[in-house]
């Protein structure tokens, strides 16, 4: 088996998530019990996308499949260095936009009057999408390993635009690579009362020659909590440095 199958295997092996349900105080389910799901937020004009949710179906490591990807030389070069490099993951740094979507562990969006929260089970990250306020810009825009978020309302869809990325992280599990340049698109919106649609749109002009599309399908999870996670407890990779062996 090559090295590269190898890694997207231990990868995705790491990351195994066993969908069960939370439980739950008996404040929080008769909270959870008040709360019927796609109803409006306190901002009636937009639908509520509030709640637990949960990836369908089984993991996909690739964002968008490798052989789709439109790699320009610096994308192609980095990903060859990556390749002899332990992925930063595995030492419990975060994932990064749009990985984080692709790891199967719930996430809840609690909506707030000038935010949307998206707190992840994973590595407990939790994403700030702020409604109002632009970018930074220039110095004060700093890198960061998921980046800055703002958001905005086309109609029933949340608009996330993220840039101000660090090129330390992987665009998804089965390790396509990224600049610094990275700009990403997240449009949510719900196909349903209880399913949440993601549709992608990824821009790289440092690593790729056109921009790059995918979509997601998430599952409203009611009576689900946000669990505990601890990336360092049994994580053998940390304090490992050593390069992975060259595939022969």
């Amino acid at each position: 088996m090559k090295r590269s199958a190898v890694l997207v295997m231990a990868a995705a092996a790491l990351f195994v998530f066993v969908a069960r349900v939370r439980a739950q105080s008996p404040a929080a389910a008769a909270a959870n019990a008040k709360a019927a799901p796609g109803v409006a937020a306190k901002d009636s004009s937009h639908p509520s996308i509030s709640g637990v949710w949960f990836m369908r179906g089984s993991m996909v490591p690739a964002i968008v499949p490798q052989q789709d990807a439109p790699m320009l030389p610096y994308a192609v070069e980095k990903q060859k260095a990556s390749r002899q490099q332990i992925d930063p993951e595995l030492h419990c740094f975060p994932p990064g936009v749009p990985r984080i979507w692709v790891i199967p562990a719930p996430f809840e969006i609690i909506q707030l009057p000038d935010r949307v929260l998206i707190y992840h089970e994973f590595q407990h990250l939790v994403r700030q999408i702020h409604l109002n306020r632009e970018h930074p810009t220039g110095a004060d825009l700093i890198a960061t390993w998921m980046g800055d978020s703002t958001g905005r309302w086309e109609g029933d869809t949340l608009v996330i635009d993220t840039v101000g990325f660090n090129d330390k992280t992987r665009l998804d599990v089965a390790g396509l690579p990224h600049s610094d340049a990275l700009h990403t698109i997240e449009r949510l919106s719900l196909a349903s009362p209880n399913v949440l649609q993601l549709d992608l749109t990824i821009e790289d002009p440092k690593a790729y020659s056109k921009p790059m599309t995918a979509h997601r399908i998430y599952d409203r999870k009611p009576g689900w909590e946000i669990g505990e996670w601890i990336c360092e407890e049994n994580n053998t990779y940390i304090g490992v440095n050593t390069p992975v062996t060259p595939e022969k």
